[in-house]
């Protein structure tokens, strides 16, 4: 906790403000900001008063260790900008990392930014770094944001290259469908840079700030499709090329050179994805694509999704082969047997000879008794193995109970004990939508006190009933790569919940529905407290799934559920 983490910082970047369609606040050196004007982007309208550095607003005057709703301990503050402050804290009602904006309750645009976080939080899609809590309380607004400590912001991953073409797919696929879900429900987010977009360790990239940043800066656009488009068309382009597409530096990166304007990706770089580069300029391009291509300009996320599943699907690059080392040959094939020593030779061993075996008439006694008595014993054996033989016989007529030789049984199969390192879980959503990810962590935790648990359903065991619950949910367990799992142990919340557990492929990467996992390896039917099974041969996957399809009752008409403690066996 106490490790600050820039993957959860969600407006501490000031850098490269001059992005896509608009330019951003700049940050000066008494920690205000600048608001600039821009095309298609400005600042918004406060009432007639500049916010700016003629003008600057007072910041609320807290401190690490201070408490909001007695609840969300502020431990480190990472923004400090035109009168509002942003904060890594703690909620310590759940335990776990949250991010804190703080700004004055009077200030020209708090009303702004507790609307755009309750509309955000609405919208309630994974892909999004959720709003948690939005209030006003003791002359403070305040907006209470998910923290993702094992995220990597998209300016990191820059900052080693650009990426590969598949990588940049998965980028420009991802971003573009989110943005086109939330355009859908009114929702713009305009300030979409490097900073804002995350990379989970399962390789899903998520989105932070949706409509809050903007607000907080006080930005709005003309055409906010338009601006969210070009954006997503700027960090394609930074991706392909590692360079940022105007002549301004920014986040790392360096510009295009001046004067020459905007050229397609493949121009700037060498072995650039055609397909992708020309999906970079449709993106960027206002006056559409070039002469030569005659394609048609993206104006809106929902266009770019489209044109992105139009694409060919760019397959991962193949693993690099790793050269053997060189063979290690022994003396012999080197071809030392046989030749003449080089050293001094040492003298053979004396072997001692076996006394002569016995002529005498006194021998020839001895060997005549030795044979009869051998014969003896073979006759003797012989007998008694038939009778044995004859015994046996008799004991296998039917009706016979007569218990087999427990030397004779099946073996049973090795019983796992070993628990398996389990890199990270996220819960099972195959309609999209979460219903309590925040608890996810404590299903893997080593504590069975705590625990993954769902909301309460009115009456029907299966999810209430509700149509984007129909395959249910549960969690899925990475275990970093691909294992061989013998089993399985998983304390469940309350007893008489309906369950399985299915597992991926092992060339699966982020599976999110059932067709995802097609390994099952327990039936689905009603568990008690513990869900244990062992596998009669061990399962080849790096993704388990614990699906839960049906919740017991909580005895007063609802139905509720959850999984307190899993652990994945080899």
């Amino acid at each position: 906790m106490a490790e600050r983490s820039t993957a959860a910082v969600d407006v501490a970047d000031n850098s490269g403000d001059e992005p896509l369609a608009a330019k951003a606040d700049e940050a000066t050196t008494d920690g205000t900001a600048e608001a600039q004007d821009t095309t298609g982007t400005k600042p918004q309208d406060t009432g007639g008063e500049h916010i700016g550095s003629e003008a600057t607003l007072p910041t609320p005057d807290l401190h690490s260790g201070h408490k909001l709703a007695r609840r969300y301990r502020l431990e480190e503050c990472v923004t400090r900008l035109d009168g509002f402050s942003s904060w890594r804290a703690v909620d310590e009602k759940l335990r776990r990392a949250v991010g804190v904006h703080l700004l004055p309750a009077d200030h020209p645009r708090a009303r702004s930014v507790l609307a755009a976080a309750r509309s955000s939080a609405l919208l309630g899609d994974p892909r999004f770094v959720q709003v948690l809590d939005a209030v006003e309380e003791d002359d403070l607004v305040y907006v209470v944001h998910e923290w993702l400590p094992d995220a990597t912001e998209l300016t990191s991953l820059l900052a080693s290259g650009p990426m590969d073409a598949h990588d940049a797919y998965q980028l420009v696929s991802q971003i573009s469908q989110a943005m086109a879900a939330a355009h859908r429900e009114g929702l713009a987010h305009l300030r979409l840079t490097p900073g804002a977009v995350l990379r989970s360790s399962t390789g899903q990239y998520r989105i932070r700030g949706l409509a809050v940043n903007a607000a907080l800066r006080g930005i709005t656009a003309d055409s906010p499709q338009r601006a969210d488009t070009e954006a997503i068309g700027a960090l394609l382009y930074a991706a392909l090329t590692h360079r940022w597409p105007y002549e301004s530096d920014a986040y790392g990166l360096a510009g295009l050179p001046k004067g020459v304007g905007l050229i397609a990706p493949d121009q700037v770089r060498a072995g650039v994805h055609r397909g992708l580069s020309e999906l970079a300029m449709r993106a960027l391009a206002n006056d559409g694509a070039t002469a030569s291509r005659q394609e048609q300009p993206c104006t809106t996320p929902d266009e770019l999704a489209k044109a992105v599943a139009a694409m060919p699907r760019i397959r991962p690059p193949e693993p690099a082969f790793t050269a053997p080392p060189e063979y290690q040959r022994t003396t012999y094939q080197q071809g030392s047997y046989g030749r003449p020593p080089t050293g001094p030779v040492a003298a053979p061993p004396t072997i001692a000879m076996p006394p002569a075996p016995l002529q005498s008439r006194t021998g020839k006694v001895l060997k005549w008794a030795v044979s009869a008595l051998l014969i003896a014993a073979l006759g003797l054996g012989s007998w008694q193995l038939a009778e044995a033989l004859l015994d046996h016989t008799k004991g296998s007529e039917p009706g016979d109970s007569t218990p087999t030789d427990p030397g004779n049984s099946d073996k049973k199969p090795h019983q796992p004990t070993e628990p398996l390192r389990i890199a990270g879980a996220t819960e099972f959503m195959p309609s999209g939508s979460g219903i309590q990810q925040d608890q996810v962590p404590n299903s893997i935790d080593g504590d069975a006190s705590t625990a993954w648990v769902t909301p309460r359903y009115q009456g029907y065991a299966n999810f209430g009933n509700i149509p984007k619950r129909r395959d249910g949910s549960g969690i899925v367990v990475d275990l970093g790569s691909v294992q061989d799992v013998a089993g399985i142990t998983a304390k469940m919340y309350r007893s008489g919940q309906k369950a399985e557990v299915l597992a991926a492929d092992p060339s699966a990467s982020g599976p999110s529905s059932l067709s995802d996992f097609p390994q099952r390896l327990t039936k689905l039917g009603t568990v008690g407290s513990d869900l244990k099974e062992t596998f009669s041969k061990p399962v080849r996957t790096r993704y388990v799934l614990i699906h839960l399809t049906e919740l017991p009752s909580d005895g007063t008409g609802g139905y509720r559920g959850g999984i307190s403690e899993i652990s994945v066996l080899k």
